[in-house]
């Protein structure tokens, strides 16, 4: 009763959703609190509103509710084989690096369905439905547990028709085009130029996004030159719609991880997934060399 009452923010719908009295539902609601030792709503003549302690016991429950509605729906449906995985992932890479190898998973593992949902940041997982995630960055999470998987070694492409008629660059020479920038790395190329002892003036400067997709699709079209993980460009290096413009890999601060809570460690879908994920990152680390 009390998700419903939450939900809604008042007692009188949520008697109605559940089909009891309202007076259940403040008796229900009245035992919790006694239970729990704090105020959950505020009563107010206008009805009910969360409490901040009610807000954050809300957030808690809902997770848990959601993951039992899935667990549910997943039996109902497959008749307890198989299971579904929920995954947070970095959106360029779960479609550059990720989505080409999964049909090997789900060829070994045909009861298995799984779901992607795009990741940019980090975020909490009591707060979200989410199995696990792959995330670029470090695997401190408070409370889960961490698989490394791979180092982002960063590459200064761009389209070969905006540097013809030369095929490379110094990195002084780059400095003079465009740059490109990621919005979530504001530093990215200062980082880069930094690393060959250079420090231009405009390295913060240039237009935006938000993805290595877009950014990616921002260099192809000749709009200045990008700095992108290897990993994620290597099909638009091969049919020539990017280049590397200057010979220098610069192994970033941040490396790719499958990161998921403590309790759910156990799950047999995602220790499948997890074991199926580590040998793919092994396979790729071992073809692309040191790093």
């Amino acid at each position: 009763m009390f998700e419903s009452a939450a939900r809604h923010q008042s007692f009188t719908k949520a008697a109605h959703e559940m089909s009891v009295t309202q007076s259940a539902v403040c008796r229900q609601i009245a035992a919790l609190e006694d239970f729990l030792g704090v105020k959950l709503f505020r009563r107010t003549k206008r009805g009910v509103t969360l409490t901040e302690a009610g807000a954050a016991y809300s957030r808690l429950i809902g997770a848990r509710l959601d993951d039992l509605e899935r667990d549910t729906f997943e039996v109902m449906a497959k008749g307890g084989h198989g299971g579904t995985l929920e995954l947070g992932v970095v959106p360029t890479f779960a479609t550059k690096w990720l989505l080409p190898r999964l049909a090997s998973f789900l060829r070994a593992h045909p009861d298995v369905t799984v779901s992607l949902t795009p990741r940019t940041r980090p975020f909490l997982f009591d707060e979200t439905h989410l199995d696990a995630a792959i995330y670029a960055g470090e695997a401190t999470w408070p409370g889960t547990e961490g698989v490394f998987l791979m180092q982002e070694s960063l590459v200064a492409v761009g389209s070969p028709g905006l540097i013809a008629p030369r095929r490379t660059l110094t990195a002084a020479q780059l400095a003079r085009y465009p740059l490109l920038q990621l919005s979530t790395r504001p530093y990215a190329w200062r980082h880069w130029f930094a690393s060959l002892g250079l420090q231009p003036e405009n390295d913060v400067a240039g237009h935006r996004f938000e993805l290595f997709s877009m950014l990616t699709e921002a260099a192809i079209q000749g709009l200045g030159v990008a700095l992108i993980p290897r990993l994620l460009i290597e099909d638009e290096l091969r049919r020539g719609l990017l280049a590397v413009l200057v010979e220098h890999e610069y192994v970033s601060d941040r490396s790719y991880y499958l990161i998921y809570p403590e309790r759910k460690s156990e799950r047999p879908v995602l220790r499948a997934f997890q074991a199926w994920l580590e040998q793919q990152a092994q396979a790729y680390r071992a073809a692309s060399g040191p790093g």
